[in-house]
């Protein structure tokens, strides 16, 4: 299959990880270590850009030894070590509190929301079981009506609308001196939309969001993870 388009590469590249880098059971296959290995020593930096915490990227990021800086919370956090300062793009407060209102709406909605909401410093996340259609109907008529509400196949994120990961990226790449036309990204769900839409060229892996798929340049033929490593040798060849 054709990966790139002719006469292009990429500079830098951009990975979601939950569903992206790992399967439906967050689980990492090994090949995508030694892929993403093979693209840092090549001369591309490897961006995490993911709607996980901060604590979570960064030990990802330590572990495959990655030089890009790290785009968490659909661009609500950015870090890289170089910079000497953590860029906060919103504080949480708000889409916490709309999460709090929310169970005061719907019976049996649990606002403390998905694990990771102890260490989430930009945005909240309901369980991905939630009622979505209520929750958007509600946050709309609410003062919270501002807020974006995004599900993926983890969470359903609450979050000032400032926030995306392509905006986020924007601001990446502005700092590590290259443009959206460098860029490559690999995504599967609706918050990689926004960096499909920046990027120069977007992969959607086997597996990914129907409509995340129609809007990518391409889609793999292969599940999740097991995207990595042909896509690798196709940029590297």
């Amino acid at each position: 299959m054709k990966w790139l388009p002719d006469n292009w590469k990429p500079k830098v590249v951009a990975v979601d990880i939950d569903g992206t880098l790992t399967d439906e059971k967050k689980r990492i296959n090994p090949n995508v270590i030694e892929a993403l290995s093979r693209l840092e020593e090549n001369g591309i930096p490897v961006i995490l850009a993911t709607g996980n915490v901060r604590a979570i990227t960064y030990g990802l990021w330590r572990f495959l030894n990655l030089s890009g800086p790290i785009c968490c919370e659909n661009g609500g956090v950015l870090w890289h070590p170089d910079w000497g300062e953590t860029k906060y793009r919103a504080d949480g407060s708000e889409a916490k509190m709309a999460a709090q209102w929310l169970a005061t709406q719907i019976d049996g909605l649990n606002w403390q929301g998905i694990e990771t909401n102890q260490w989430r410093e930009s945005e909240w996340c309901l369980s991905p079981n939630e009622d979505l259609e209520r929750i958007e109907k509600l946050i709309a008529s609410s003062e919270w009506s501002h807020l974006s509400v995004v599900k993926t196949g983890f969470a359903i994120h609450l979050m000032e609308p400032q926030l995306s990961k392509g905006s986020g990226l924007q601001i990446i790449l502005k700092r590590i001196g290259l443009t959206a036309e460098d860029l490559l990204c690999v995504g599967d769900a609706p918050n990689d939309l926004s960096m499909f839409e920046i990027a120069h060229w977007s992969v959607a892996v086997g597996g990914a969001f129907a409509y995340v798929a129609e809007a990518a340049d391409v889609v793999s033929p292969f599940m999740h993870g097991e995207t990595i490593q042909p896509l690798v040798e196709a940029i590297l060849e």
